[in-house]
């Protein structure tokens, strides 16, 4: 089966939805994309019978082994129903070997097995439709699966003889018992018996796939010349170990091979190399901590006497009866790998390795490409059958640790009360970093990261964690600068936090904090600050911080931006980042975070790039790099019961969207003119309703985008920061191939939302509003929900705000307020209703320092009485109208210390 090397930042020819469902993209040949449109297991058994021998890039080679296993085992057994689903071991080593691709997070066993269970289906259905049943099928997607036959191989021990201790009997099956198993022949009777009944065409159907064995293996060749095929055999061990060799070719031809069921993998066990790395006994255990390593021989994790030792050096290549039982022994690649890993002891001195050096051994990931053998760097590829490194007992603890980490109880200074999943997050953040490892919380959006992240630094702060007394620093995107603000004062009011940007502190202080970090910092906690203040503060990054704590780290994603750079040159003991972007679906992203995290656990860029090359190509695939990264990873989806059982059904998100330099001096200047119109001693009170309302109006366009006020049509990205902001989001929901519904107000506003939005998602979606004709809206919803459907469904809350089930999507995002709860609530039920089977998180998007926030606040100060003050079709705007002058100015101007006012390199 061929493999393309193709870019370890993904293919882009497979991906994952939420559903999850397999689908492919945009770019794949259209026969696959025809394929999986059927469903996800046509287009695997696609891949597995019409494209066999066909060169795919990796993501959707990778699934045709799922397909390929499939129609072996169907092969086998001749009946789709009875091709029962693999063990969870094969169903494990499959998810590990996946290549990075869009949605990788939802790859799941359940996912394999329903795709599995589907192709069972299919394939019976088709059968049942194909003029010559399963056979004709088999025939016609592909010769490599036609007519493969009911031909069994067995190998089985002869205690009864030291000379030939193995037997063996080729056999074949006509028929079903009454019990309703299959009767096993000896093949010599079915010559005879073909041969009475002159079906010589039945017998050369049986015989196929032996023949085919025979051209590809000479040991079979050899059987068939001389007729020993059709005899039972006494076989030396040698000769046992010759056919073992064999078994993937048989296999390949379709041939069933038996083995006895004491060798694990249907393969005898091996005496390998045992590299056992192990941590200190006194604990200490730290990054920076030396881990030690020995070298042995050994069987099953039992060391090897002297005398087996000796016993395995005086056989020849093939199988010994060692401790009662038969292995594989090759006496020659054994000496190579146990003097490799000598020579590697030797080069260590003391027999020490780094932390991270320990955790690479024990993944099998090799980020280096030298092969020199003297060398201090083991290969891992390379006589990898012949060698194991395992963890000692001390280092399997600390392991242990990092994968069930203890709760927490009661935290000082915390006043929120964490989720039973928060707890454990919380706890694996405290052990991480009290071995000093960085760590990535990457936990599904609306999980609570920043509570966690929260409620560890008083975790830290107030149990003395030694060396935080020293101050941390926290960088976030300019855009959450105010949600940070209010959850630290909400949930730690203790903590004493510096605000380390031009919308929340002085020029004085600032200027102070960039000549004399240290003195500025020294009363406090942590410094809150953004990556574009980050990015141009030199001083930031000369401060010796206790930790670093990057918020939406995809930020970091491309090393070679500056603001990557800056990043990476902050000094702290501590390294966390927060990220809802998955980290499996580009090795190049993966990279960056890590090089940050644990500075140097992947190599260098350069290496890291012809690891993942490697790895494309290996037999293992990916499952060496992801066994490394899992320590320093945590991720929960919303969807995995098993871990996340008290969420509730919808919550609520404010998305705060600053606005940009230009829309503030518009905000500014129609506050002013109403300021002037107000003072019009002519005004009547019916005209001054009517002006009130217009100027909410043209505020509300603003806020969106200068162009709705303006009406020139450009609508430039960069000039809304509501745009910006809903570009933010959309980006996480695009990486993790999950959909949205955008409502809007405004009519004119849902064009150049679903054009912003599909570049953002990378191809286009819905739109629904008033002037869409009544017959296309049910065709619209039917396309939307449609699994693989379009990614997003920009709306009207006017038109599509009721009577519409769009349960597909499990994000709701209110680009602006109608500023009545009660419609807002019936929007956002489009999603949130039956058959929604994901918990529906809803983005309501306010512009701080605005009417939009106040109004916000007003709704939420009002609690349950918001619905009696703002009922009817006007919400808020009733409310506003009936203020004095000014009240209502106050209420609309704008808090110039809120908005951000930089330019758009410093968001």
């Amino acid at each position: 089966m061929s493999r393309l090397s193709h870019s370890s930042d993904g293919d882009g020819a497979l991906s994952c939805t939420p559903e999850p469902r397999l689908i492919t993209g945009p770019d794949a040949p259209i026969p696959i994309q025809s394929a999986f449109q059927k469903s996800d297991a046509s287009g695997v058994l696609h891949l597995a019978t019409d494209l066999l021998r066909e060169e795919l890039p990796a993501s959707l080679a990778w699934v045709r082994e799922w397909g390929c296993l499939f129609v072996s085992r169907l092969c086998q057994v001749r009946e789709a129903e009875r091709v029962g689903v693999p063990e969870e071991k094969s169903l494990r080593r499959i998810l590990l070997m996946a290549p990075p691709m869009p949605g990788a997070e939802y790859l799941s066993e359940s996912l394999l097995s329903r795709i599995w269970e589907r192709m069972q289906g299919e394939v019976a259905a088709l059968a049942r439709e194909h003029p010559e049943g399963l056979e004709g099928w088999l025939k016609e997607r592909h010769s490599q699966w036609h007519l493969v036959g009911r031909v069994t191989f067995h190998l089985a021990e002869n205690k009864r003889s030291e000379a030939h201790p193995f037997a063996f009997l080729a056999t074949y099956s006509d028929q079903v018992s009454a019990s309703g198993r299959i009767q096993h022949l000896p093949l010599g009777r079915a010559l005879q018996t073909y041969a009475d009944q002159k079906d010589q065409a039945a017998l050369e159907s049986l015989l196929r796939p032996v023949r085919a064995a025979a051209e590809q293996s000479a040991l079979v060749r050899g059987w068939l010349e001389t007729r020993q095929l059709f005899k039972a055999l006494a076989w030396t061990p040698q000769e046992a170990f010759l056919f073992l060799r064999e078994i993937p070719r048989l296999e390949a031809c379709g041939l069933v091979v038996k083995v006895p069921d004491w060798w694990k993998g249907r393969r005898p066990a091996r005496p390998v190399v045992s590299v056992e790395v192990d941590a200190p006994a006194s604990g200490g255990l730290g990054v920076d901590a030396m881990l030690s390593f020995r070298v042995q021989l050994a069987l099953e994790g039992t060391p090897l006497t002297p005398e087996e030792r000796q016993q395995i050096q005086a056989a020849a290549s093939g199988l010994v009866n060692l401790r009662g039982q038969w292995v594989e022994v090759d006496p020659e690649r054994l000496q190579a790998a146990l003097a490799h890993w000598e020579r590697i002891q030797a080069a260590q001195g003391a027999g020490s390795i780094s932390f991270h050096e320990g955790m690479r051994w024990l993944s099998g990931f090799s980020e280096s490409g030298a092969r020199d053998s003297t060398a201090a760097a083991p290969d891992l590829d390379s006589g990898r059958h012949w060698a194991e490194v395992v963890a000692g007992k001390h280092l399997q603890e600390v392991l242990h640790q990092l994968g069930e980490s203890a709760e927490i109880g009661a935290i000082a200074g915390f006043l929120a009360e964490l989720r039973p999943y928060q707890k454990r997050g919380v706890a694996w953040l405290d052990f991480l970093s009290r071995l000093g490892l960085g760590a990535c919380l990457a936990d599904d959006m609306g999980l609570g990261k920043t509570l966690q992240l929260i409620a560890w630094i008083c975790l830290r702060k107030f149990r003395k964690t030694p060396g935080a007394s020293a101050p941390g620093i926290l960088v976030v995107p300019a855009s959450l600068l105010g949600n940070w603000m209010r959850e630290m004062a909400r949930f730690a009011p203790d903590l004493r936090v510096l605000v380390g940007h031009p919308s929340a502190s002085d020029r004085e202080l600032l200027g102070a904090l960039e000549s004399d970090p240290t003195r500025v910092l020294h009363s406090y906690d942590a410094l809150l600050t953004t990556y574009g203040v980050l990015q141009r503060s030199e001083a930031l990054r000369t401060v010796d911080w206790d930790f670093a704590v990057l918020d939406e780290a995809q930020a970091i994603k491309n090393p070679a931006t500056n603001q990557a750079r800056a990043v990476k040159k902050l000094r702290a003991r501590v390294r966390i980042a927060l990220t809802g972007t998955p980290l499996e679906n580009r090795l190049g992203d993966l990279w960056s975070l890590m090089d940050f995290l644990n500075p140097g656990l992947l190599g260098k860029a350069s290496d890291f790039a012809e690891a993942a090359k490697r790895m494309t190509a290996s037999a293992e695939g990916y499952a060496p790099l992801k066994r490394l990264i899992a320590p320093y990873l945590l991720r929960r989806l919303k969807t995995d019961r098993r871990v996340i059982q008290d969420l509730p059904d919808k919550t609520e998100m404010r998305a705060e969207a600053f606005l940009t330099k230009k829309q503030a001096i518009l905000y500014g200047k129609l506050v002013e003119q109403l300021k002037a119109d107000l003072n019009d001693p002519q005004l009547n009170p019916r005209e001054r309703r009517g002006l009130v309302l217009s100027y909410l109006l043209k505020l509300k366009q603003v806020c969106n985008h200068p162009s709705q006020w303006s009406g020139d049509g450009r609508y430039e990205p960069d000039a809304s920061g509501k745009f910006l902001r809903l570009g933010e989001i959309a980006s996480e929901l695009a990486e993790r191939q999950e959909r949205c519904l955008v409502f809007t107000q405004f009519r004119e506003m849902t064009g150049p939302i679903a054009a912003y939005l599909a570049e953002v998602f990378g191809r286009p979606g819905l739109v629904l509003h008033g002037g869409t004709p009544v017959g296309a809206r049910a065709r619209l919803v039917e396309a939307f929900q449609q699994p693989g459907g379009p990614p997003f469904f920009v709306l009207s809350v006017k038109a599509g705000g009721t009577g519409l089930t769009l349960t597909a999507a499990n994000h709701v995002i209110h680009f602006d307020r109608w500023w009545n709860p009660a419609v807002e609530n019936q929007a956002t039920d489009r999603a949130f209703r039956i058959g929604q089977k994901r918990n529906v998180l809803v983005h309501k998007m306010v512009c701080p320092g605005t009417i939009e926030e106040r109004v916000d606040a007003l709704l939420q100060r009002k609690g349950a009485l918001a619905e009696d003050l703002l009922s009817g079709g006007e919400g808020a705007e009733k409310l506003l109208t009936e203020m004095n002058n000014a009240e209502l100015l106050d209420f609309v101007r704008l808090d110039i210390h809120s908005v951000e006012m930089e330019n758009s390199a410093s968001r």
